[in-house]
């Protein structure tokens, strides 16, 4: 895979872009850069990453892929407020493109980082809508949680 394009729509091939932070060789230095890599690590069920990189008051005790039916397919960045490299806070608005049971979904969400130690991590997210061909299926707290649980993002990540 190191040749081909990165799944998260940078340009560069996956050893250029998004492979350096699942290795460990580099780390993201904007928030928009973790939510590109976790998006891939999210396509390629790199748990360790996923865990690695989320902040440890939100992060899950395990991440489960087994029962996974999505094929993510890419990822379109639609706004990024702060986050930057002297930032400490930041949100990412995307939108990723999947399928599922042979249709194509697309999910928009919220994002929000944090960076400590000098090191970006996800916080947590809002799931703004879920659609399918064009017509929206689910909205909010009721859409499946982006962390791949299976559960609803209120009953998940969203919990208080």
């Amino acid at each position: 895979m190191s040749t081909e394009a990165c799944l998260c729509g940078s340009g560069l091939s996956y050893s250029k872009c998004c492979g350096q932070f699942h290795s460990g060789a580099e780390i993201p230095t904007t928030a928009e850069a973790l939510m590109r890599s976790r998006f891939s690590a999210y396509a390629l069920r790199n748990v360790e990453y996923l865990l690695a990189t989320w902040d440890i008051t939100r992060r899950p005790k395990e991440i489960d892929f087994s029962k996974e039916t999505v094929e993510w397919q890419r990822l379109s960045i639609e706004m990024v407020k702060k986050g930057g490299v002297k930032d400490n806070k930041g949100l990412v608005e995307f939108k990723a493109y999947y399928l599922q049971d042979g249709a194509e979904h697309v999910m928009s969400e919220i994002s929000k980082f944090t960076k400590q130690g000098g090191r970006w991590f996800y916080l947590d997210g809002v799931v703004k809508s879920i659609s399918k061909a064009n017509q929206q299926i689910n909205q909010g707290k009721n859409a499946p949680c982006s962390c791949g649980s299976g559960k609803k993002f209120k009953r998940c990540c969203g919990a208080e």
